[in-house]
């Protein structure tokens, strides 16, 4: 058998009909809404039921994140801005103008997650420019998550709907 044949049925590149590529989703999405800002949500639970040491974790994990997030965007921001637009804007032109399915997957992966890197930016602004702590910091936490997921679910949706209609168009089921 042909090295290239093997390969090619192995490593499907037609995405959306493919099962690896939707359990990379939801692990993506869930992963995404379980640490916020590097602080695992359960943790941000135990605090806000009045576990003192919890309270004391989380403190020191956003602290912790939000000074290396805020550090990066100083640092090196601008660089990453053009380095991500570039890769989206690439993605976007190979999977909309070339109808690449292996593109259209990765910027339905991609395009959401750098919203997601640009709202944690805005909130490990707004948790150091304010000094939150305690039951601030865990509504704080509460409402990222919150957009976090919303906007997993319209990513999922919108993911989905075009999925399927590939699938579809392509004639793959």
């Amino acid at each position: 058998m042909d090295l290239a044949a093997t390969v090619s049925e192995v490593i499907d590149l037609r995405s959306f009909s493919n099962l690896w590529f939707w359990i990379a989703v939801a692990v993506m999405w869930s992963t995404a809404s379980h640490w916020v800002l590097g602080v695992p949500w359960d943790l941000v639970q135990r605090a806000r039921h009045g576990n003192g040491t919890a309270a004391a974790h989380v403190h020191q994990l956003a602290r912790i994140h939000c000074d290396r997030l805020l550090h990066i965007g100083r640092n090196a921001g601008v660089w990453l801005v053009g380095l991500v637009s570039g890769a989206v804007t690439t993605l976007a032109l190979l999977a909309l103008l070339y109808e690449n399915e292996f593109a259209q997957a990765l910027l339905c992966l991609f395009l959401p997650m750098t919203m997601v890197g640009g709202l944690s930016l805005h909130t490990a602004s707004r948790i150091d420019a304010g000094g939150v702590e305690g039951p601030a910091l865990y509504r704080l936490l509460a409402s990222h998550r919150r957009w976090v997921q919303m906007l997993g679910v319209i990513s999922i949706f919108v993911t989905a709907v075009w999925g399927m209609y590939q699938n579809v168009r392509i004639g793959v089921i």
